[in-house]
């Protein structure tokens, strides 16, 4: 575990998951911290969408690299409806695209 977190693992996938999990927290910390910060609307959207591909990203790749724990077609298969979720609500909820709503 202690190389898992100090990228000194020689396990492939370990990295990916650690970044996932280190996104999660700082997305955690971000939305603690967020009144207290200032940030307006649309750049902690921004910083929280960010953080959030970060882990999607993570996550996939790190379950797609685990030997063992399901069947190369079902990880495949869960992966991509992961990623077209979360690609759906990210467009839907980029701030720019809002910015634009709000003008119309």
């Amino acid at each position: 575990m202690i190389d898992a977190l100090l990228f000194h693992s020689p396990i492939p996938f370990a990295a990916w998951g650690v970044i996932a999990m280190w996104a999660v927290f700082a997305t955690a910390l971000l939305a603690t911290l967020r009144r207290r910060l200032r940030l307006r609307p649309t750049t902690w959207r921004a910083c929280h969408l960010t953080l959030a591909t970060v882990i999607v990203t993570g996550s996939v790749v790190h379950a797609l690299l685990i030997e063992g724990t399901m069947g190369t077609l079902s990880k495949a298969a869960l992966s991509a409806l992961v990623v077209a979720a979360a690609a759906k609500v990210m467009v839907d909820r980029w701030p720019w695209s809002l910015l634009s709503r709000q003008r119309a």
